[in-house]
């Protein structure tokens, strides 16, 4: 053997231990390999209010702590599985963070309330989302239909509210969708050329909407022969009209069910094409017509039209015809005449429900039954005679029949009580009693099993008492643990009935192998099988639903451990034990001093976190680190708590930079917090630029910069509230208030002052490079006040004259002479201030409809006419206003003087206030006087309106 000598001691160490100890201490160093920080900080965003989070989720690191339910690749979070972990809490906007998530599976806990956050639709990456049996409300974000990569949707028993978005149509992958057992309202979404709709999912093969409260027609452009559908099942809603025939053209389809709606009219002929259906429920409607023919569907099992409205028929012949049949439920149809002998022949059949019809003669099933058949069911109709030999396992109800009326012979025909039947697995043991909470395996074991309630939404079998079937079913679920390496030791099933939805229920509990309760990566391994349809049971039990109970057993003390053996038997494993034990501490005494040197190296880099801009220039495309005055720095967490998290209730608006969250700082005052996303058409140049000029500039009219963050990969920044939305809001009536004439005034004033300090009084001055009507806000007064400062360009050489730069703004207010020669100058501010001037006047945008306004307002003008021939370009509010429009043809005059094509031949910014305040005077008013002692108290509030917020950032050229 090789080996290898210690200096130090002349000791011998060979070289396979060397290099044994290396491998130990190399998995041990790459173990701490840290998770990518703007996943992190989601992660703890998101969970931060939650209870009954995992123990290991309370680590700094997610990926190299190995957290439950968090699989990662690279650094980056791609899968969050947390089903029946008993989590309480909401999710929050943070979620949306996770740019490179794949799956997220929350599925039962009820404890997880609220509404999905609507930036979910930024999970770019998203190709499950499963949300199934927790406690969400509200509606369904539009948003959903942008995670273009979305394979699996499931979204039922919540409470989500509102209509089906139609967006949803635009998920061209999605595979699997399940919107069942909730509140959802209103119609059918379909495709109509302008907007999408369920119709354009032509790979989707499940359309599972039952329990909700759909109204509306079913749209025939629901359906079409390029659909690949398996299952269609929009059972127990309130749709009417009739079922169109377009159903008949996807050919796929294996289960259908539009029963208990208010469906009427008759039944498409060409239903009998879909040869493939081996559940068809069609029930508790309003269906009129004759009895549909379903010759040809030879896989059909179990058929249910009662209670409608069908025109009197003779029991069909064809029905002879479909061997696979195992349940034929048809009371209340309208069935005359005598029941064919030959339909008893068919040998599947289990049960027939024929009552309230008016079937008559005689019964003949003479040994013709099979011994699958369990229940005819004929109560309520005409049959005055039976001819029958039954076996053990039989039931035959002839109750309110002439039969049973002549009380010639006492009949067991004649109960109208049925013997309920279930089925429990057998037992084949005898069993100690079992420690409290557990229960007993079929192998006579006691255990904390994982239990829930299997749901069958079509069911082809209505035979509870049909052992075969359940042990089908048990052997099924064991064979599918084993091939996903479950820890699984035994199925157990019991309490089988059949609900008032139509479904057949059943309570099953999975107990686990070699201990006696289940950790929780069994536990949420076990949820995902089940709540992403990994499991695939036989066919007359598809399609599932499982209804998981929360599994709490985590941890058991030590005396609920099977403990046996002698005295021998436990001295031998303790000291294999000990043995063990010193190897161990071998291994982990030569890792440590590397860990020890890693954590130094790590505890230095937290210490230099602490300053926000230690990494700040890590491409070295930035600039120098920012020069603050005054404004402070605020951490990730900080922002956390006073924005709940960054909930979807603070959200106040979006823009290309990200999205903005109204916040309450610990001191008591509101703020408005922008927070940048992922790849957001604001960079780190901008996000500097701002943070400079905000915390050097101070004006009434300009908005003041309360802090920043540059933490956890984070850039936001910290601004005072300004509750009145932005220029645009008002003009536009999002916010619901009116500016009238002396209003439209007073801002146009505020904004020029704010621009002039700008310019003349700034040390150096700065040049704004994006006056636009939504960086103009309204405070509480309406005073107006400038925003977003991230194009500004400082503007210090009065010799050159001009800043030459790329060009950047916003199209429509772009100054043309900068556009074309990049020579940047303060009149280019003064030209996009024009164009709001024009704004103000005629509540357009700049650009609408392929018409720009300052050439369309200069083609128009005439001076020599009213308003300058512009009465049907005003504003409408403006005209009908009682207030007159004193100085409009010098504000005119103004805003045209601004818009030159040259900078030469605008205003200085000096000029442009000069102007503004005469034209004030003019006016009556006094430039100086708050904005709410200018005319009547202003309509509409600050409070309760869901216009799109300030701060949005939208700047860049588009």
């Amino acid at each position: 053997m090789l080996k290898m000598k210690d200096i130090s001691s002349g000791m011998v160490i060979p070289r396979r231990i060397v290099l044994f100890l290396v491998f130990i201490c190399f998995l041990f160093w790459s173990s701490t390999a840290l998770t990518n920080d703007q996943d992190f900080a989601a992660l703890k965003a998101l969970t931060d209010g939650w209870a009954n989070i995992p123990e290991k989720w309370k680590g700094e690191d997610p990926c190299g702590d190995e957290w439950e339910g968090i699989t990662c690749n690279n650094s980056r979070v791609v899968t969050i599985s947390l089903s029946s972990m008993g989590l309480t809490g909401q999710l929050t906007g943070d979620l949306a963070t996770l740019s490179e998530l794949q799956i997220l599976d929350l599925s039962y806990n009820k404890g997880l309330t609220g509404s999905i956050p609507s930036n979910i639709g930024d999970l770019s990456e998203l190709t499950t989302l499963i949300l199934l049996g927790c406690g969400f409300s509200g509606r369904i974000p539009d948003t959903v239909g942008s995670l273009k990569k979305l394979v699996y949707l499931s979204l039922n028993s919540n409470s989500f509210t509102g209509e089906i978005p139609a967006s949803i149509g635009k998920l061209e992958h999605l595979y699997w969708l399940d919107l069942s057992d909730n509140k959802l309202s209103g119609s059918i979404p379909v495709s109509d050329g302008t907007k999408p709709g369920l119709d354009m999912l032509l790979r989707t093969k499940h359309f599972h909407f039952g329990i909700n409260q759909l109204s509306g027609e079913i749209p025939p452009s629901l359906f079409s022969s390029e659909m690949l559908l398996i299952h269609v099942l929009f059972d127990n809603n309130n749709l009417t009209g009739r079922i169109p025939p377009t159903l008949g053209l996807v050919q796929t389809l294996q289960a259908v069910r539009f029963d208990r709606n208010e469906l009427s009219g008759p039944v498409p002929s060409n239903l009998n094409n879909l040869t493939s259906v081996s559940e068809l429920a069609l029930s508790n409607n309003a269906l009129t017509g004759p009895l549909p023919n379903l010759t040809g569907m030879n896989n059909l099992m179990s058929v249910d039209l009662s209670n409608n409205s069908f025109a009197a028929t003779r029991f069909p012949a064809w029905f002879t015809t479909l061997r696979s049949l195992k349940t034929v439920i048809m009371e209340r149809t309208g069935l005359v005449g005598q029941l064919p002998a030959e339909f008893f022949n068919i040998d599947s059949l289990q049960t027939v429900k024929l009552k309230n019809n008016q079937l008559n003669g005689s019964l003949d099933i003479r040994g013709r039954y099979t011994r699958q058949l369990e229940l005819i069911d004929l109560e309520n109709n005409s049959i005055d005679n039976v001819d029958v030999v039954l076996g053990n396992n039989f039931t035959l109800m002839l109750t309110d029949n002439p039969y049973c009326q002549r009380g010639l012979v006492k009949s067991p025909y004649c109960s109208s009580k049925l013997q309920e039947t279930s089925y429990s697995t057998p037992v084949f043991c005898v069993t100690y009693k079992c420690a409290d909470d557990q229960m007993s395996s079929s192998n006579c074991k006691c255990a904390y099993p994982y239990t829930g309630t299997l749901i069958l939404r079509a069911p082809s079998f209505s035979a509870f008492g049909n052992d075969a079937y359940f042990n089908e079913l048990q052997k099924s679920l064991l064979g599918s643990f084993v091939n996903f390496s479950l820890p699984v030791d035994a199925v157990s099933l019991s309490d089988v009935s059949l609900d008032t939805f139509g479904y057949v229920s059943m309570h099953l509990a999975f107990f686990p192998a070699g201990q006696n309760y289940f950790n929780r990566t069994a536990v949420l391994k076990l949820g995902f099988v089940f709540s992403n349809q990994s499991y695939e049971p036989p066919k007359i039990f598809k399609p599932y639903v499982f209804h998981a109970d929360i599994y709490t057993h985590f941890e058991v003390s030590e005396s609920d451990l099977c403990i046996t053996g002698n005295k021998s038997s436990t001295h031998t494993i303790a000291i294999i034990g000990a043995v063990i034990g010193v190897v161990i501490l071998l291994l982990l005494l030569v890792c440590a001093g590397f860990y020890a040197h890693y954590q130094k190296k790590r505890a230095n880099k937290a210490k230099q976190q602490a300053n926000p801009f230690v990494s700040w220039d890590s491409h070295g495309t930035s600039g120098d680190v920012p020069k603050l005055k005054g404004s402070r720095f605020f951490t990730f967490v900080e922002l956390q708590k006073c924005t709940n998290s960054f909930s979807e209730a603070n959200h106040i608006g979006s823009g290309g930079y990200g999205k903005v969250y109204r916040g309450v700082l610990t001191d008591g005052q509101i703020v408005a917090i922008k927070r940048s996303q992922q790849g957001s058409m604001q960079g780190s140049r901008e996000f500097k630029n701002e943070i400079e000029l905000l915390s050097r500039v101070h004006h009434k009219n300009l908005v003041k910069l309360i802090g920043f963050c540059f933490d956890h990969g984070e850039q936001m920044l910290i601004y005072e509230f300004i509750p009145n939305g932005t220029l645009l809001d008002s003009l536009s009536g999002r916010s619901g208030i009116q500016l009238d004439w002396i209003r439209r005034l007073k801002v146009a004033l505020g904004s020029a002052r704010g621009l002039q300090y700008l310019h003349e009084l700034a040390d150096p001055p700065i040049i704004h490079r994006d006056i636009k009507s939504t960086n103009i806000l309204l405070d509480e007064h309406l005073n107006a006040k400038v925003a977003d400062f991230g194009l500004s360009r400082l503007y210090g050489d009065a010799d050159k004259g001009y800043v030459t730069t790329q060009v950047k703004g916003t199209m429509g207010y772009l100054d043309p002479e900068y556009f074309q020669t990049n020579q940047l100058t303060e009149k280019s501010d003064i030209f996009s201030f024009g164009v709001v001037l024009l704004e103000m006047i005629t509540a357009s945008k700049p650009i609408q409809q392929g018409q720009f306004i300052v050439k369309q307002i200069k083609e128009t003008v005439d001076k020599s006419k009213e308003l300058y021939n512009l009465c049907n370009i005003i504003d409408p509010l403006l005209r009908s206003s009682t207030i007159a429009l004193v100085g409009f043809d010098r504000f005119m005059d103004l805003a045209l003087k601004c818009v030159e094509e040259f900078g030469v031949d605008r205003p200085a910014t000096g000029e442009v206030v000069k102007e503004l305040e005469n034209i004030m005077q003019m006016a009556g008013m006094n430039p100086d006087a708050d904005s709410t002692t200018t005319s009547q108290s202003y309509e509409g509030s600050s409070t309760g309106q869901s216009f799109n917020h300030p701060y949005s950032g939208d700047s860049l050229v588009r």
